[in-house]
């Protein structure tokens, strides 16, 4: 159902001031916040037959991730394991990949009730709660509202609550007003570095406009959501990795990439970090620009000549080996999370092909190619991820992220049915 609204009102920011609004900002988000959970019913070809073994599933990734946490040293958080060898890698609280921990925890304790599950979050979230206060990073989003959000969702606390906001306070220092967007990466100085990834940060800062009347946080994700459409996309709809800007005049100084395959390729993941972020920016604000961007991405990917049957794209659509290039699990993962959403905003045509399309890679992901057999992989779910191809880093491993995308995109599945 379409919504106009015409609406006056004022709201006041952490200053105390009052900001005036030709949109009640709170009002949207909490009408778009309610509409969306008021999702279409979908059945697509294999959807029973994972919906049957859901209960199975999030059992089979409980026990996994009770195997990891054995392997896992005090204060250390899971970032991949090598099968060849056995060995583990693992990062300190403020890895980018920090939050998927404990994220993937809570979801699994949401579907199974395994109080040991909801323990072992707590846990490792006591050691995460200080990046609230991490300015150096735009990963504040993945890192902190993947997890202490995903509590908060569970059973709010007041402690969560400032957690989560004194991290979007955090993450908004490194918003440019010049230049219309967040830092992602720091560099050589007058450079601006701003990558595609960054647009999955911005739900962290609509959730701290709608719990605290800030609306600067709700402008902020706005206006980089703004600048990346007008300078991240070309004009296949694909996506540039890395924009770099002049900090003193916003003016793009060049485009490349960082971890795709060359400056003009479409880097999976990235891809995928585009369609999720602009289907997040529709649900947020209701402006039809950001739904009609989200499908246009939407249309790149699943009518791209080089996505495989399976539906698990190549960790570059533009590999230069392909049908031998590795593919990468992990973006398959976010791809069907974010498609499932944009389903129950999408007409009913586009809404089938985007159900039918995660189902498919689903299905692929939880196959034995990719679902690894219990007991195995170190406890990680999925196999076969790629992280950073060209420096050779996590290159055919389980990535946290692709677990935490797998599980949100089965629970997505489970909601719609």
């Amino acid at each position: 159902m379409k919504r106009t609204f015409f609406l006056f009102s004022s709201l006041r920011g952490s200053t105390g001031k009052t900001i005036t609004s030709s949109v009640t900002v709170l009002l949207v988000m909490t009408l778009s916040f309610i509409s969306c959970t008021a999702q279409r019913k979908v059945q697509a070809p294999g959807t029973k037959e994972l919906v049957a073994a859901m209960d199975e599933t999030f059992k089979y990734a409980g026990d996994q991730y009770k195997l990891l946490a054995k392997n896992l040293p005090p204060e250390k958080f899971p970032k991949t394991y090598f099968p060849a060898t056995g060995k583990y890698e693992f990062s300190n609280s403020g890895w980018w990949c920090s939050g998927f921990y404990p994220g993937s925890l809570l979801l699994m304790y949401e579907q199974t009730k395994d109080k040991a599950l909801y323990d072992d979050a707590i846990r490792i979230l006591q050691v995460l709660e200080k990046e609230k206060l991490n300015t150096g990073t735009h990963d504040l989003g993945f890192m902190m509202f993947c997890s202490f959000g995903t509590a908060n969702r569970l059973a709010p606390k007041p402690e969560y609550k400032e957690i989560l906001l004194t991290s979007a306070k955090s993450l908004s220092t490194r918003f440019n007003p010049t230049v219309g967007c967040i830092k992602s990466w720091d560099a050589k100085p007058g450079e601006f570095l701003v990558i595609i990834d960054n647009m999955m940060n911005l739900e962290l800062l609509f959730w701290a406009t709608r719990v605290s009347g800030d609306s600067s946080f709700y402008r902020t994700a706005v206006t980089h959501a703004n600048t990346t459409m007008q300078h991240h996309f070309r004009p296949d709809n694909s996506s540039y990795h890395v924009i770099n800007y002049d900090a003193a005049t916003g003016k793009v100084i060049d485009k490349r990439t960082a971890q795709g395959y060359a400056n003009e390729s479409a880097w999976a993941r990235g891809q995928v970090w585009g369609l999720y972020g602009y289907t997040v920016m529709y649900r947020e604000t209701r402006d039809k620009k950001y739904l009609d961007q989200a499908n246009a991405i939407a249309k790149f990917l699943l009518n791209h000549p080089n996505l495989p049957a399976d539906k698990i794209p190549y960790w570059d659509f533009n590999a230069p080996n392909i049908p031998t290039a590795l593919k990468d699990a992990s973006a398959a993962s976010i791809m069907a999370s974010a498609l499932l959403e944009l389903s129950t905003y999408a007409d009913k045509t586009s809404a089938k092909t985007y159900v039918d399309a995660a189902t498919t890679m689903l299905t692929s992901l939880s196959n034995s190619t990719y679902k690894a057999a219990p007991g195995k992989n170190g406890g990680f779910l999925i196999q076969h991820g790629v992280g950073h191809f060209p420096a050779k880093t996590e290159v055919d491993t389980p990535l946290t992220y692709g677990d935490y995308y797998f599980l949100e995109a089965l629970k997505r599945l489970k909601e719609l049915n």
